[in-house]
Order: C-alpha cells, then sequence, then structure tokens
C-alpha cells in the first residue's frame, strides 16, 4: 500500500490558527454590525461596531494613523439593569449634510456645517428590551457623538451613576489640563504632562498634542439638563468620562425620550487649526429666541478694576465705590470714549454678609438718576448680580430683579457664583445648575436681557440657540493679576488659553490694563506689556470686551487708539500659526468695515514672527497701524514700552514682528483712500 506523509499535525495546527484568528476576531469586532462614518474631505474616519458581547465601541483614524483604538460606549444605571452590553443594531441610517448659516453676532459671520452622519439604532436582546441610539458626525476638522434614548415601555424615569464613555488614545500624548473638583471653579493655571502622569480628574476642553504631532481637543456640545463631562485618567493611555455628581451621589436624573450632549473631538494637524473650528456652534440647534436685533455686542468700562485694587469696595463705605457720582464719572468716560457700557459692580443691598437683595440699591446709587443720564449720553449700564452661590435666594427674587433691570432700561447683566459649592451642596458644573443657568438666559431673554456669566459652566455652544448667552467667564481672569499670592497669571497663561478654554467659546477675561506695575499693589503686577494687553482685545474672543483699568490711566495715552478702534464683532476671524504655551498670531475683519486687525502674543521668551498678509484684498493698498513691543520692552522690568507706527501694506506684504519677553504685537489695516 502507497503511504502518504502524515499531514493531519499540519492541518490542526492550521485549523488552530484560523479557529484563534477568528475568535480574535469576533472579541474585537463583529462584522456584521461595524459601520464607518468618513468626513467630507475623506481623511477622518470613525468606526462603530459591537463586540461579540453585544457591547458597543468605537474607534477612529486620521489617514491611516489611528488616533484612538476600541473605546468603550454605555452607561450604568442606579437601580436598573446597566445599559453596556447584550445589545444587537436593528437600523443604520446615514445623512449628510453641508449648508452655510449666518450669526447674529459672533467671531465669524457666515459658518458653513458640513459633515457626514450615522446613526445606529441598538436594543437589548434579552431582559427589558431597552432601547439606545448613538448617533456619529464627522467634519473635516473632527468628530462628535451622542446618546438617544427614545421613548419606551421599559425606560421611563431614570438615574445614570456613570456615562462610561472611553477615549482610548493610540498614545501617551501631552495634554493641558486643569483640575474639574475645586473651589475655584475653573480657575486655575494649566499644567502640561504625558496622559500616563494625569492623577487629577480634568475639566474639558482637554487639548493634547499627540505623539505624531497632531492636536486633539476633547469637550462637549449642547449641554443641556445633563451633568457637565470631566475626564479622569483610567490606564493605558486611556480617559473616561466623569460626570459631576450631584450632592446624593447620582449623576443624571432624566427621563425617556432624551439625548445627552455631544461628545467633541477637534482634531488638526497643527494647533493654530483647533482654533479655527466652528463644530461646538454647528453641534447645538439653531436661534430659538426669533428676532434677536436687540442683542449688541459692545465694549465696557465700570467699577470693577478699582475694587480688586482695594481702592474702593463693594460694600457701603465711605469709599464705596458704586456711588452716584463716581458711575456718572464712569459714564462721562465711556461716552467721551465711545465705548458702549459702564458695569457697575457693588450697587445692591447685601454685600455685608452675602445676603443679597437684587432690588435694592444701597442710599448713594440712585439707579433712575444713573439711568436717565447714561440714557442721555447714549451709554448702557450693565447691571451685576453676585449670588455668593445662593441661588435659592437668587431664585426666589429671579422675576423682580429681572422686572427691575427691565423697568430701568438696563439690557446688559453680569452674574456670579462665588462659592465652594451651590446652596452648600452642589457643584456649580453638575445637571442642577446647567439647569439653573439655562433657566436664567431663557427668563433673561424675555425681558431682552444679555447676560455675561460668571463662575459659570464653560461653554458648550449654547449661545447659537440664545444668542442673549453672550459671554462669561470659566478660566483664571485678568483679576489674579491684582490680588493673587502667587505671581499673578504668568506670561504663557493668555498662550494657552486659546487652545484651551477659548475653544469653548467666548471669554469675559478683562484684557487692557495700562497701569502694569500696580502702584497700589507692589506684590502684584500684570506680567505682560502693554502692547500684548492691546493684542489680548484680538486674541481673545469675547462680543463684550471691558476696557478695565482706571479711567485716568487711559486719559491721553497714545496707546488708548487701539481700544477705542478695536471691533467686538467679526465677519472672519482665523488663527494663523502658534504653539501652545508659547505663542498666537490672530488675524480678524470687522464685521461693519473693511478694516482687518491682527493680534500676536508670546510667553516669557521673546519671539521673531513672520506674518504673510495674504488675508488682505487683491488690489488694494491698506495703512497698517502698528502697536508693537519698544526695543527694550519686557514685562518683568520694562512692560510700557512701546512703539506705534504706521507704514503701506498690500497682501503681498509680509510683517516681521518682534515680540518681547511677554510681549505682543496690535494691529489695525484700514484700506487707504
Amino acid at each position: 500500500m502507497k503511504k502518504y506523509p502524515n499531514i493531519f499535525p499540519a492541518i490542526s495546527t492550521v485549523f488552530l490558527i484560523i479557529a484563534a484568528i477568528f475568535i480574535l476576531s469576533r472579541c474585537e469586532e463583529n462584522p456584521t454590525t461595524s459601520r464607518t462614518v468618513v468626513s467630507p474631505d475623506e481623511t477622518l474616519n470613525v468606526t462603530f461596531y459591537l463586540d461579540h458581547e453585544g457591547k458597543p465601541f468605537y474607534s477612529a483614524k486620521l489617514g491611516e494613523k489611528p488616533l484612538f483604538y476600541k473605546s468603550q460606549l454605555g452607561f450604568e444605571l442606579k437601580g436598573a439593569p446597566n445599559l453596556l452590553d447584550d445589545f444587537v443594531a436593528t437600523r443604520f441610517d446615514r445623512d449628510q449634510v453641508d449648508q452655510t448659516w449666518t450669526q447674529p453676532w459672533g467671531e465669524q459671520k457666515e459658518i458653513r456645517n458640513n459633515y457626514r452622519e450615522l446613526k445606529i439604532e441598538l436594543k437589548e436582546q434579552h431582559g427589558l428590551h431597552r432601547k439606545m441610539n448613538i448617533i456619529f458626525r464627522v467634519y473635516n476638522e473632527g468628530f462628535a457623538f451622542r446618546y438617544e434614548f427614545p421613548g419606551q415601555e421599559n425606560l421611563k424615569d431614570f438615574e445614570i451613576s456613570n456615562e462610561v464613555t472611553g477615549f482610548a488614545f493610540s498614545g501617551d500624548h501631552t495634554a493641558w489640563s486643569i483640575p474639574a473638583y475645586g473651589d475655584n471653579r475653573y480657575e486655575y493655571l494649566y499644567t502640561s504632562h504625558p496622559l500616563s502622569e494625569l492623577t487629577d480628574t480634568v475639566c474639558t476642553p482637554l487639548t493634547l498634542e499627540t505623539k505624531s504631532g497632531n492636536y486633539i481637543s476633547i469637550h462637549e456640545a449642547a449641554l443641556v439638563d445633563y451633568a457637565s463631562m470631566s475626564l479622569y485618567h483610567s490606564g493605558n493611555n486611556k480617559l473616561r468620562c466623569d460626570l459631576v455628581p450631584w450632592s446624593d451621589g447620582v449623576k443624571v436624573k432624566t427621563s425617556a425620550p432624551r439625548v445627552t450632549p455631544w461628545r467633541t473631538v477637534l482634531v488638526s494637524s497643527t494647533a493654530a487649526g483647533l482654533m479655527n473650528s466652528r463644530m461646538l456652534l454647528n453641534l447645538n440647534e439653531p436661534n430659538q429666541l426669533g428676532d434677536v436685533s436687540w442683542i449688541k455686542p459692545t465694549k465696557f468700562v465700570g467699577i470693577w478694576w478699582s475694587l480688586h485694587l482695594g481702592k474702593e469696595t463693594w460694600q457701603y463705605s465711605p469709599t464705596h465705590g458704586a456711588n452716584t457720582q463716581n458711575v456718572m464719572k464712569y459714564i462721562d468716560f465711556a461716552a467721551k470714549a465711545g465705548i458702549g457700557a459702564v458695569l457697575v459692580e457693588g450697587w445692591n443691598q447685601g454685600w455685608e454678609d452675602w445676603k443679597f437683595s437684587f432690588t435694592k440699591p444701597y442710599p448713594d446709587f440712585d439707579i433712575k438718576k444713573i439711568t436717565d443720564y447714561a440714557r442721555k449720553k447714549g451709554v448702557q449700564l450693565i447691571g451685576h448680580n453676585e449670588t455668593g452661590a445662593d441661588v435659592a435666594n437668587y431664585e426666589q427674587q429671579l422675576d423682580s430683579a429681572f422686572n427691575f433691570y427691565q423697568k430701568y432700561g438696563v439690557h446688559y447683566v453680569k452674574t456670579g457664583y462665588v462659592g465652594s459649592r451651590v446652596n452648600g451642596k452642589e457643584w456649580h458644573h453638575g445637571q442642577f445648575m446647567v439647569n439653573h443657568y439655562l433657566h436664567m438666559v431663557q427668563e433673561a431673554a424675555k425681558r431682552h436681557i444679555m447676560l455675561d456669566v460668571h463662575e459659570p459652566i464653560i461653554p458648550t455652544g449654547l449661545r447659537r440657540t440664545y444668542p442673549n448667552l453672550m459671554s462669561g467667564e470659566g478660566a483664571r481672569g485678568q483679576e489674579y493679576n491684582a490680588w493673587s499670592e502667587d505671581g499673578g497669571n504668568p506670561p504663557e497663561h493668555t498662550t494657552i488659553l486659546p487652545f484651551t478654554r477659548l475653544l469653548a467659546g467666548p471669554m469675559d477675561f478683562t484684557p487692557g490694563i495700562f497701569e502694569l506695575t500696580l502702584k497700589d499693589k507692589p506684590h502684584n503686577q500684570v506680567n505682560t506689556t502693554l502692547a500684548k494687553q492691546l493684542a489680548l482685545y484680538v486674541v481673545l474672543y469675547s462680543p463684550l470686551q471691558m476696557v478695565p483699568d482706571l479711567p485716568e490711566n487711559y486719559q491721553g495715552h497714545p496707546a488708548f487708539q487701539f481700544i477705542h478702534d478695536v471691533p467686538v464683532d467679526w465677519e472672519y476671524s482665523k488663527a494663523i500659526n502658534g504653539e501652545i504655551g508659547d505663542y498666537v498670531t490672530v488675524i480678524r475683519k470687522d464685521r461693519n468695515s473693511r478694516d482687518w486687525y491682527l493680534g500676536a502674543i508670546t510667553d516669557e521668551d521673546p519671539r521673531k514672527i513672520e506674518v504673510p498678509l495674504s488675508f488682505l484684498a487683491k488690489g488694494r493698498k491698506y495703512t497698517a497701524e502698528m502697536y508693537l513691543d519698544g526695543p527694550q520692552a519686557n514685562y518683568s522690568n520694562n512692560p510700557v514700552s512701546i512703539e506705534i507706527t504706521k507704514k503701506e501694506v498690500n497682501r503681498r506684504t509680509t510683517l516681521r514682528l518682534n515680540l518681547a519677553p511677554g510681549g505682543g504685537a496690535a494691529i489695525r489695516f484700514t484700506p487707504a483712500r
């Protein structure tokens, strides 16, 4: 009998290898429920899939480079089975949108909304057979996803104990962060660390530089009736969502039908590219207020910096700042300088014990006389409601407070919530306060009141839906230079903010201090040059920009001309270069003229930058009015040295700017006659 070689061991080995590959692939992805959605320019792709246990995940690539590996999706519920696994996909829907809409005010007038969408409908195979949908939108500059809970019998009222949304990064990237939980409510200096060294739970936007030289920023959009998202390191270059809890530990109290906020991921090959995205705005609903012609961006002066310097007081005293004559002095200055409004802090009773009335002025504040005088001068008054984080007290008076402002023709209000916990127990950025802030915006809109919210939720683009939500704080601002014991804001602080906090939306940072060495505060100073203070009006966007210094420090100063000229409402904006914590250059075009503006700032290091002026109109000459650091300018010992010059330029010109340590450049380009 003819003998054949024994091939069974080889066949067995091959079979085992094939089986192992099959099992591993099943563990990683079920190809029958895997779907990929690609950005309109086909450079970014996001893949959704269910594993063999019915657990939902996503991954993402930029070209062929992985951005996120297998990243978990789902929820843990209180008192009910979790929504983590046992899912089957029952339907996939795709959509594509390419449209342009107009902002009534903002950093850019016309905004293109261009994305591809994938909606996955999931249903539990066993048990309660609950439904949960996941929606992905992929833009050229990033992607976003949200959860949707349809109305259903077995998921009506429910409580979320954890959202397990994960971000499994492709490497140990460098992250710029501030802690999410603390008494300073986002008002910290940013630090940078590798992902593997993040020990705190951090707030968003969280911005990262990848090992391959790309940039990523994680945040959220359309935050409504939900807890804000923070992030914690869960090992192996992974971050996981941490929803800010109620005082009883529950994260979100809700019911179906319901959608969650969008989880947003900006992606760019340059740091400056992150600043040029309008994705967060696009993910919010259009304007719900109807006619918003009453909403007006403006610059304002006010009784504010003097309080932080200790020259005047909020509370009623011999040096009370908000007295009638003092306010009228500021109104006179604003009218003469062409500034639209005056902020008054400390006008109302309650600053002694922080038990505030929002309708009772101090005896030396005559609101009728003041508002009548302001009206004659063509100046608006900006009211101020500090709550001391006693929201219960504020909400009891809210109608009367806003009616009071409406009666006297006050259409701008700055709010504050200073305190470690709201009502003594709730976080500022949990679901309770998310709902309070939105209620405030809606009630203000009924009286045609615009808001500047301090100690806020970090913005999530809701200004598109409610355009009277104009600006806010949500980061460490200028006031820290007047009284903080750590030396104030270092020069790099304002070169980090544009790539972190400002990615979320406008910030009331209050640039424009001219007395930088603070004569009455010998242990404090503003750690910038004068030219940088001017440049910040262009770099740090807000439709409500304060002119914060004492009027006498502006009187007769030639550099004040730039503050007089610079707009607060723009037709077009673009960051043209920059690195996080080092420098940044921003250009903007005025919405109401043909003028362009440029702001460039640096950290503590001097820097030479080249700026091609190719953004200027073809065939036209411009006069460049330049406010530049003087030859020996230095934020530490010669901050006020400034050169103000003019030169003729066109779109073929390249400017070569020398930025001093802690310095900057502010330039206005006006079409030549």
